[in-house]
């Protein structure tokens, strides 16, 4: 655990290496099957400056609306504030900004979910990484196991020695991103991302069994919530697309 580096005068936050590393990952990843694709892969860095850019908006305009009693007293300087970010408003903006550069480069829809599949999974993992350096609350509950730790320099602090969730979460995903890359040319259009949802939903639906989020419906916490829509809404669309996710007729052996 390492929230900080300290680099001469500067203070480096490695949450903030870890999340530029993940976009690294994503745009490196992305601007291979672009090129795979006989498409340029420069494009793939105009496609990861969109997500950034309407993450960023997303994110903020999502905390005023939240807090606005609080906004609305300095308007202008909450707008344009570097603080307050909220991850759902974050992934909104994200997704429109990317459907609004795809349209503008009339990239077809499932050609383009398709690609985000396999960068979605490595961002994920490689942003866990900065979750797990920061010590930021992530992890998980109390444990005895032989590799469960405290996170006494924390960001959010405990003493207790507790399931190191973001390592879990950082090798589940990892596996996930090479399934989805070895997959990537045996699949019919829109099939990668259906199983993205998915594997990532089951994924983030195990992980909080041993979290440490607030219940909200029942026994099952906001993250889980969202989890079941992801499965559902993945496993409808694999089998809606035939017997889930069959091979495409024109699957190659160059994905293997």
């Amino acid at each position: 655990m390492q929230p900080q580096l300290q680099v001469g005068p500067l203070a480096l936050q490695t949450f903030g290496l870890a999340l530029a590393g993940a976009l690294m990952c994503s745009g490196i990843l992305a601007g291979a099957r672009l090129r795979e694709r006989g498409r340029p892969g420069d494009w793939a860095y105009e496609a990861l400056f969109a997500a950034a850019a309407g993450g960023i908006v997303g994110a903020h305009l999502d905390w005023m609306v939240q807090n606005w009693e609080k906004a609305s007293k300095d308007f202008l300087g909450n707008l344009f504030s570097g603080t307050g970010l909220v991850f759902f408003g974050g992934v909104a903006g994200g997704a429109i900004a990317v459907l609004a550069w795809a349209r503008w480069r009339r990239f077809p829809l499932l050609e383009l979910l398709d690609l985000a599949a396999p960068c979605l999974a490595i961002g994920y993992a490689v942003g866990r990484i900065g979750c797990q350096l920061a010590g930021d609350g992530d992890y998980g509950i109390a444990s005895d196991l032989p590799w469960a730790m405290p996170y006494p320099e924390g960001t959010v602090l405990t003493l207790e020695p507790s399931h190191p969730t973001p390592i879990y979460e950082t090798l589940a995903m990892g596996l996930v991103t090479y399934a989805l890359w070895r997959a990537r040319n045996r699949l019919a259009p829109g099939m990668l991302f259906a199983w993205w949802l998915v594997l990532a939903g089951t994924e983030r639906l195990l992980i909080e069994l041993i979290r440490r989020n607030a219940d909200v419906l029942g026994a099952l916490s906001l993250a889980q919530l969202i989890a079941i829509a992801m499965i559902a809404a993945g496993g409808a669309w694999l089998l809606r697309g035939g017997h889930a996710g069959r091979l495409a007729p024109e699957a190659s052996a160059q994905g293997a």
